[in-house]
């Protein structure tokens, strides 16, 4: 029998440097979710998107990278190892470490979460307008990503990144989304990612029209990725 708490006000706290908010639902929540933002953003953007986690029983982390909001430091070498640090934490303040992960990000956080799903043992993945590793070096190099960064550091990570060949390895479903009209990642990207879906139960949806931002706060696929992970989560339990 499931236990029935309270219903928890959403707590900011810090783990290693990084800023976050975790959002936990009224009853013992059937999975989590670590929420990832672009470049340039903050774990703001995205409370939207976890009052609809909590809403269907999922707990949720939403952190600052660094070289955003309040948290410490430079994005660099250990942007990877932090997303594995606040998976570990939703596990622990969820009061158990089998508890089953999913990530969902955004254009730079899109890339990150496929690159990081192994490291957290992730059981889906939802990339929104996934930036290509390629351009998110260009935009280093040419300083138009707006954001803190140790330009080497972060450049060495993503060179060693294979998006495709990631997307190809990923042993659980991805969930793709992408705006027609995207104006900053091409939505060929996601076309061509496609083409390399592996696991079953990937799915690729594009929208017409649009922009880089709209997919992520259309409250309809919200709703969409939202089933999508707490399905891929309770058909592995």
């Amino acid at each position: 029998m499931r236990t029935v708490r309270a219903p928890l006000p959403v707590t900011t706290g810090r783990r290693g440097g990084l800023e976050y908010t975790l959002w936990l639902p009224a009853r013992d929540p059937v999975g989590g979710a670590v929420v990832l933002h672009g470049a340039g953003s903050c774990k703001e953007s995205h409370h939207d998107y976890a009052r609809a986690l909590v809403a269907a029983g999922l707990a949720a982390v939403l952190f600052d990278q660094r070289g955003h909001g309040a948290s410490d430091g430079p994005m660099g070498a250990g942007v990877l190892k932090d997303v594995v640090l606040m998976a570990d934490l939703l596990r622990a303040q969820c009061g158990d470490g089998g508890l089953p992960l999913a990530l969902r990000g955004s254009s730079m956080g899109g890339c990150l979460a496929i690159l990081a799903a192994p490291l957290v043992e992730a059981h889906a993945v939802v990339a929104i307008c996934p930036a290509d590793p390629v351009g998110l070096r260009r935009g280093l190099r040419s300083g138009t990503l707006r954001f803190d960064a140790d330009v080497e550091a972060l450049d060495g990570v993503l060179a060693g990144c294979d998006l495709y060949r990631a997307v190809e390895e990923l042993p659980v479903p991805l969930l793709l989304l992408h705006a027609a009209g995207d104006e900053q990642v091409p939505v060929e990207f996601s076309h061509e990612l496609a083409r390399h879906f592996r696991a079953d139960g990937s799915r690729l949806i594009v929208v017409p029209g649009g922009h880089h931002r709209s997919v992520q706060h259309d409250p309809e696929l919200q709703a969409v990725s939202v089933r999508f992970l707490v399905r891929a989560i309770t058909s592995q339990l």
